[in-house]
């Protein structure tokens, strides 16, 4: 079975790419296809925004797609940048212009009570089934400068729980075991071997 991953982001199609499991299928990216695009994601939750873009790819190739979208949840902000995580510093910006806006946001605020989580909901669409629906957390606090080279995004000012280090300190294979989209994909992939496998 052929599936398009929904997402025009080489960042994130190389951290799913490496935890699709070979034997489930062939996962292909969604540039491969004439005329793809990203649609814009107008959902009011991570969820709608992955069903958004995976049914646009669904429409787009006729394959079976997965998509994922995903937030950064901070606790004395209230939530944000949540839904709104890609877009924080406006549509458009890019990876720095968020952190600095996050930290700018962040500025004063006591270390103890930096605490944010990363939250990732993956969609997988088929052409004549029920779309499929999981979700993963990653736990940690925000600091109060970049540190690390690795990731994309919030990687260099997330610190995950108790390892001392942010998400871009870690070596790639190392955060794909632990992060957020890795659980969220675990998940989905169990869900969707679960719905290839014909009843006994």
């Amino acid at each position: 079975m052929r599936f398009v991953l929904a997402t025009l982001n080489p960042d994130k199609l190389r951290e799913v790419a490496a935890l699709f499991p070979k034997d489930l299928g062939e996962l292909v990216a969604l540039s491969a296809f004439p005329g793809a695009v990203a649609p814009h994601e107008t959902g009011a939750t991570l969820a709608e925004n992955a069903l958004l873009k995976a049914r646009a790819a669904l429409a787009l190739t006729g394959l079976p797609s997965i998509a994922d979208d995903t937030g950064l949840e901070v606790e004395a902000l209230g939530g944000e940048p949540g839904v709104r995580s890609a877009r924080y510093a406006g549509e458009g910006a890019g990876y720095d212009a968020n952190v600095r806006k996050l930290l700018e946001r962040m500025d004063g605020i006591d270390p103890a009570r930096r605490a944010a989580r990363f939250r990732t909901v993956c969609v997988a669409c088929f052409p004549a089934r029920a779309p499929i629906v999981a979700e993963g957390v990653l736990e940690g606090h925000i600091t109060l400068e970049p540190r690390g080279s690795e990731g994309f995004g919030y990687d260099p000012v997330f610190e995950v729980g108790r390892t001392g280090r942010t998400l871009a300190e870690l070596p790639f294979e190392e955060k794909n075991r632990l992060s957020h989209r890795a659980a969220a994909m675990a998940h989905l992939v169990i869900r969707i071997r679960e719905g290839l496998t014909p009843p006994a």
